[in-house]
């Protein structure tokens, strides 16, 4: 292992020892030994933590990809700067990144480990808080409608949760490209972020159908592209809403995790539908061991070198003022399960973040 200079012993790390629906109560601030990294891991000093709602199933422990033993530390994703690294990645040692923690945990800490191919420059001259909300949010609407959509100039595209993370760079990058954007959020005060964001209509859907408006607006023809990281609750009339040979997005699943396993899409309704379903999933491999995932897991990962690109354009687009991240706190290391558990129930805009100093 390499370093850049003297390490610590130990570390501070929220941790759940019995899941809980209450971060407040699940999480416990404890004091742990230092991890060290193995070949081809970084150990990152955190210097801010994104929170993320999937972050609630590493608390409740509920429907998560892969379930951790017990105490775990949740956290999806950190920014900071590389302290050691282990075997073929020592020259990472003292570069800012921004980087997901090994087997999508570990980020509620004061450092983490983090593969090197789920590591990304995160340049100088973009400054804290704003370097910590970059990550995710604008590499899953990049993967969404670029990737996977081809989203182009003069198209329309449905957004959905719009005035959070992922939603809010979705609606910046997508006017960026030229197209119609209209929104779906839950409050008069979201549909005013979501305009001033670039959003051509923006629907309060707490007070608005946003099925009828939609086909209102577009002839009864319906939208390009549907970006739907909600999930069950707004998939139905969603499809309602994708055109002809228009592109479904199946980006998350906020509004109901215990189906993200089982089987509730109804082939005759795609079909009839005459549309793309497209599945994103943010999870980088490097490109030779894609082959061995999908072999084990039936998954396809997005290779390493894709992350590298989307990451460039990211930056470029922050420093062309065409993208700017959303931030609704900034908190401190203390106040994370308060932060956790505001952003549980939808009081949140945007990113929220959380400083380790």
């Amino acid at each position: 292992m390499s370093a850049a200079n003297e390490l610590p012993p130990t570390m501070r790390a929220w941790r759940v020892h019995a899941w809980g629906p209450e971060p407040g109560e699940a999480l416990q601030l404890d004091t742990i030994p230092l991890p060290t990294p193995e070949a081809g891991e970084l150990l990152v000093r955190v210097e801010a933590i994104p929170l993320n709602l999937n972050d609630m199933e590493r608390i409740n422990g509920e429907n998560m990809m892969v379930r951790p033993e017990l105490p775990v530390t949740p956290g999806m994703e950190v920014m900071g700067v590389v302290a050691a690294g282990g075997e073929g990645v020592a020259d990472w040692v003292g570069r800012r990144v921004v980087a997901m923690p090994k087997q999508a945990t570990g980020g509620f800490a004061e450092y983490a480990i983090c593969p090197v191919v789920s590591a990304f420059d995160m340049p100088e001259d973009i400054p804290l808080p704003d370097a910590a909300a970059l990550y995710f949010p604008y590499h899953l609407a990049w993967l969404g409608l670029v990737d996977r959509a081809n989203l182009q100039a003069g198209e329309s595209v449905l957004i959905h949760a719009a005035a959070g993370g992922a939603g809010s760079a979705a609606i910046q990058l997508a006017k960026s490209l030229g197209a119609t954007v209209y929104a779906t959020c839950g409050s008069p005060e979201k549909v005013a972020l979501c305009e001033s964001l670039g959003a051509d209509v923006a629907i309060d859907y707490e007070r608005e159908d946003f099925k009828q408006i939609v086909l209102e607006k577009t002839s009864n023809r319906g939208v390009d592209v549907v970006f739907d990281n909600v999930g069950a609750a707004v998939m139905d009339d969603s499809m309602a809403c994708t055109a002809y040979d228009g592109r479904y997005l199946m980006m998350g699943f906020a509004s109901g995790k215990r189906h993200v396993d089982e089987p509730f899409i109804v082939p005759r309704r795609v079909s009839a539908g005459n549309f793309k379903l497209c599945g994103v999933l943010l999870s980088y491999a490097n490109e030779a061991v894609v082959p061995m995932m999908k072999q084990a897991m039936g998954w396809n990962f997005c290779p390493d070198a894709l992350g590298e690109e989307i990451m460039a354009g990211v930056v470029e687009g922050v420093r062309a003022g065409r993208l700017r991240p959303v931030i609704g706190e900034v908190v401190d290391f203390g106040e994370l399960p308060a932060a956790m558990t505001r952003m549980r129930d939808r009081q949140t805009t945007g990113r929220v973040i959380v400083t380790v100093g």
